[in-house]
């Protein structure tokens, strides 16, 4: 099963993160299967890829508490097909 989730970057006390596709029983540092998005909390700066990021919802991924707000707040729901609609 995938998820999409938060992998911590940056450096001490300036931490940043990368939005990717992960397996759900890798670590929070493993290997991802694709970067998909970029949020960075001090700036509140965010950059998401929606063509993969809606790739892997319709695939079946589940996106994590912090990265479906994160979803939730740049409308990325509001472009999956009605039938696709499992995270309100």
């Amino acid at each position: 099963m995938l998820k999409l989730r938060l992998k911590r970057c940056g450096r001490k006390q300036r931490a940043v993160f990368r939005i990717v596709a992960i397996d759900v029983r890798s670590r929070r540092e493993g290997k991802d299967l694709q970067k998909v998005g970029f949020y960075d909390p001090i700036k509140n700066q965010t950059y998401l890829n929606v063509t993969a990021i809606l790739y892997f919802l319709e695939q079946g991924a589940q996106p994590t508490g912090t990265v479906q707000d994160i979803f939730k707040k740049a409308g990325v729901f509001n472009e999956l097909r009605p039938n696709q609609m499992k995270f309100n």
